[in-house]
């Protein structure tokens, strides 16, 4: 591989930042920087553009993707109810796609003939640009320089970073590795990195502790139309004022913490800890309009659906086929989700006050305890003989034997 010109995925963290003065060594190219700015604070964007051409970058891309971020990628994944091993709401994964999808477009403008990125060879998210990749550029070669160099650890990176007079903001001793956007915040490393360690406090970033919480619990009304989140307590707002208001509700009441070990695409157990205070809020909204708006069947089988879309968020396949015709499914069963949920905020619990939609199937007349002209209970005696007819005729088979 020869490039010239190569599009680097560019964060302004520790890995990104010491990839772009290595690209340039190793293969004698131009490194055109590629930033997205999806809600991971004003902090880690000050200054980036300076310091991605300080570190070497010939051209730098910054662009703010928050609302794309939301409506195009977080509303589809909180229509589709999809939950990885039953605790983590996809914060990281879902923001890749995007991401690699971007760099891929400013490639192309730019003219670059390579990509690269600063997943490491440990990680899905490897899997999740280069996925991308291969849907939207396939012709383009991959630079994956932790499958490359000589660089093993974070300390190390640390030191080749401090060599070639790059800013960066870890140390040695603040080893965390940290991914945030308008979703969540993830932590990883130092003493997560061995499940038997409980998360000290300085590892939490944006939720309260539950000491520090309100003793007063906070309602908030959360309102859906087909599926997708519209206002928040009667108001109307943009699909990223919608998450910025309700990660600040969740943050103050501690909502939104999760210690998970969860099972990496390739093939290793992980540690990380998760707070995700208006995802987890959203979630739960979405959870109960639905109970109040599907049908049985169409329900049951939507939460098969949504383990395979959470797999599927999860290993990086958005851009497949088989994620457009899961959208399809999806947004038939949402065409009704549309009404209100209230909820309660207290000391890190997400409960449910009311729900409320003009598509409700949800009938008094028929659920009620007070027998009424809609529901005939002698009914019930035909269901169960035909319903247990196979349970019977075995029983009567296996007695006579």
């Amino acid at each position: 591989m020869n490039p010239k010109k190569v599009s680097l995925a560019y964060s302004g963290g520790l890995d990104t930042s010491i990839i772009i003065p290595w690209l340039r060594e190793n293969y004698s190219c131009e490194v055109v920087a590629v930033c997205g700015d999806i809600g991971q604070g004003g902090e880690e964007l000050d200054g980036i553009v300076e310091k991605a051409k300080k570190s070497g970058a010939s051209e730098v891309f910054v662009e703010d993707m928050r609302e794309e971020f939301v409506r195009d990628y977080l509303w589809p994944m909180v229509r589709s109810g999809a939950i990885y091993e039953s605790k983590y709401l996809l914060g990281t994964s879902i923001a890749r796609p995007l991401l690699a999808k971007r760099q891929v477009e400013v490639a192309l403008e730019t003219g670059c003939d390579a990509l690269s990125h600063g997943a490491t060879g440990k990680g899905n998210d490897q899997v999740r640009f280069e996925l991308t990749y291969k849907a939207l550029a396939p012709h383009l070669p991959v630079i994956a320089p932790w499958r490359e160099w000589s660089i093993t650890s974070r300390e190390d990176a640390i030191d080749y970073a401090r060599a070639h007079n790059i800013p960066i903001d870890q140390s040695k001793a603040k080893i965390y590795s940290r991914d945030r956007n308008l979703w969540h915040i993830s932590h990883e490393g130092g003493e997560l990195e061995d499940p038997s360690n409980a998360p000290s406090e300085k590892v939490w970033m944006i939720t309260n502790s539950l000491g520090k919480t309100p003793d007063e619990a906070t309602q908030v009304g959360i309102t859906f139309e087909q599926g997708t989140p519209v206002a928040v307590d009667g108001d109307v707002l943009s699909a990223q004022g919608i998450v910025e208001k309700l990660n600040a509700l969740g943050s103050t009441h501690g909502v939104g913490r999760i210690d998970l070990v969860e099972n990496r695409f390739v093939g290793m157990k992980s540690r990380g800890c998760y707070e995700t205070p208006g995802g987890a809020i959203l979630m739960a909204a979405h959870r109960e309009l639905e109970s109040l708006t599907l049908d049985r069947a169409t329900a049951h089988y939507k939460q098969k659906i949504s383990l395979d879309y959470a797999e599927l968020i999860y290993n990086g396949q958005w851009f497949t086929p088989l994620r457009e015709a899961f959208d399809e499914f999806i947004n038939e069963t949402q065409k009704f989700v549309t009404g209100e949920v209230v909820l309660q905020l207290h000391k890190g619990h997400i409960d449910v006050l009311s729900r409320t939609s003009p598509y409700s199937l949800y009938s008094e007349s028929v659920a009620s305890f007070t027998m009424g002209a809609d529901y005939d209970q002698k009914d019930a005696a035909g269901f169960i003989n035909l319903i247990g007819l196979p349970i019977k005729v075995k029983a009567a088979t296996t007695n006579v034997r």
